[in-house]
Order: C-alpha cells, then structure tokens, then sequence
C-alpha cells in the first residue's frame, strides 16, 4: 500500500494545493481562530507562528500508540505553537512557546522527513500541525522528490477547519485526533475556544470520511485509517460518554486510545477540578464507555500502569 500523497504528487495536485494553502496566509483562515493575520508579512495570530513552520524537535518516537511505532518507532515532527490555549498542556513549552524551536524553509521541512526515514522509522508524525498546514503541503513535493515513502500521521488537537481539512484528502493517511472536552463552557474556560466542540466533531466526521476505520499492515502498523486520541479529565470534565456515542455514530469499531495519565501541567494546579490526577476508577469508567459504545479501545494494559502508579480505586 503506497502513501495517498504520491499519486497527488505524480499529477501535480499536490503542488496546487501547496499554492492554495499558502495563498491563505496572507489572512489566515486555517483554523476556526479565523485571526486574519497576514502571516506572509510576518503578522502573528493565536498561534504565534509567521510564515515559516517552526520545528521544535523531531525524533523516531517509541511512546505513541504501539500501532505507529512498530519496531522502529514513529518519526515525529513537534511544531511550535498551537491554536488552543489549553491550561492544562503537557507540552506547554513548546506549543506556548513559538521561539522554541527553529524556523524551517521547505526544504528544510523536507529534510527533517526524510531523515526520519533515513532512520527507519514507520511514518512521519506531525505533531500540533493545524496552523502550519501550508508549511507541510510546500514541503511534500520537495521530499517526494528526494523519495519520501512513508505515511503521513496528522496529529491533531482537532480544533481543525473542514475547509482546511479538504486540502489534505489525499494526502494524510492515518488521522490521528485528541478529542478533548465536550462541553462549550469546558472548551471556553479550560481550552480558550467555546466553539471546540462543535468543531472538532465536524473535524473528525471529516477526517473518517478520507480514511475511514484503521488499517494496519502485515506486521500490525497503521497505513491508513482514523485513531482517535481522549485524554480523560478529572470529574468527567471532557465529556467521555458523550464523544464514544459520537465515535460509535461514525462507526463501530472506530479505534480510540482512552488516555488515562492526565496531571496537572501548565496552569491547571491553579484550577479547582484540574489540580488533581485521574483515578483508577476514573479510568475505567472511561474504558467502559469506549467498551459499550462498541469502540475498537487501544492500549487496554493501561490499567496495570494506572495500578502501578499508585492510583487508588474510589
């Protein structure tokens, strides 16, 4: 099964909707943010990101889901900047921080590709890419060219535009969503976007639509196919029932990783509700939902690991 981008890429498809989404930056319209900065002049918006993407690290990562790792791990790209203002970011000194990493040119985005896949790894894995989609459609040609062959994760917040979205039909193979919190007044106090979750659903109705359920190859490695990411919150605060009914109205069997090692990061020890770990029992009332809704739930070892971090059962 060869990568989606190659064919769009042989009929110069690509390169037209590089040019499309580059055109965009002049007033940016990428994310649901709609800032309207001119990023081509070197205005910033939510984001805080300009013209060139800014690649804070990049590495073959083995502590993604095991489907993306493989033998020889998941080649991951870490963005600077984000279009969410999550108080409770794990990755806070990089997605606040746009300075905290180095811009990259095209071809410099090109080579970071292909020297993951000099190293082996499975696929390419952009992480927080919403707001540098232009950046990664320039640079595909560029690394197409010099042979890239391997398939494109999306790693998202999934505070994602449909119209955005539709430029990377064809291009992005596996989806891979964090579907956050469910409720309008949970996005806007603890994710600084009220219309979160109207838009992520949109989103991820989108992305099932180009690459509808998981597929994996013979050695069980995602090549095409939705994943969806939820990290459960203290006292239900993300809304978990809510979203494994939508994921089940998808599909069943609609894969998702209920993520259960949420702690306090960012501003969330501040924060009434936030200041604390998940339970155990918050865990697996989680799972449970996933297991009802008819969902194909990843990772189900993570129980033991909840056990072994001391997590009690209340």
């Amino acid at each position: 099964m060869f990568p989606a981008y190659l064919a769009l890429h042989r009929s110069g498809e690509l390169a037209e909707r590089a040019r499309r989404a580059v055109e965009r930056l002049a007033s940016c319209d990428l994310c649901p943010r709609l800032c309207g900065a001119d990023r081509t002049a070197g205005q910033v918006g939510f984001c805080g990101v300009g013209r060139k993407a800014v690649v804070a690290a990049f590495n073959p990562h083995f502590g993604e889901e095991a489907v993306l790792v493989g033998e020889r791990g998941s080649g991951t790209v870490f963005f600077a900047g984000c279009n969410l203002g999550c108080v409770f970011c794990q990755n806070h000194d990089i997605s606040h921080e746009p300075d905290a990493g180095l811009p990259a040119t095209p071809a410099e985005l090109a080579g970071v590709m292909l020297e993951l896949q000099k190293q082996g790894c499975h696929n390419i894995n952009f992480v927080t890419p919403s707001h540098v989609v232009p950046q990664i459609l320039e640079a595909l040609p560029i690394a197409a060219d010099h042979g890239l062959r391997l398939p494109l994760v999306y790693n998202t917040g999934a505070y994602d535009t449909v119209e955005t979205l539709e430029l990377l039909d064809g291009v992005i193979d596996v989806y891979m969503p964090d579907v956050k919190v469910w409720s309008r007044h949970v996005a806007g106090e603890f994710l600084l976007a009220e219309d979160y979750p109207e838009r992520a659903r949109a989103a991820v109705r989108e992305m099932f639509r180009q690459v509808g359920r998981l597929a994996t190859d013979s050695d069980g490695v995602a090549m095409r196919g939705l994943l969806v990411r939820h990290l459960v919150l203290p006292d239900d605060l993300a809304g978990t029932k809510d979203w494994m009914r939508f994921l089940s109205g998808l599909s069943p069997g609609v894969h998702v990783n209920i993520m259960g090692q949420y702690r306090p990061c960012g501003r969330a020890g501040e924060i009434s509700g936030l200041d604390r770990i998940v339970t155990r029992c918050e865990y697996l009332r989680a799972v449970e939902a996933a297991k009802l809704a008819k969902l194909a739930c990843l990772d189900p070892d993570c129980v033991d690991t909840l056990e072994k971090m001391g997590r009690k059962l209340h």
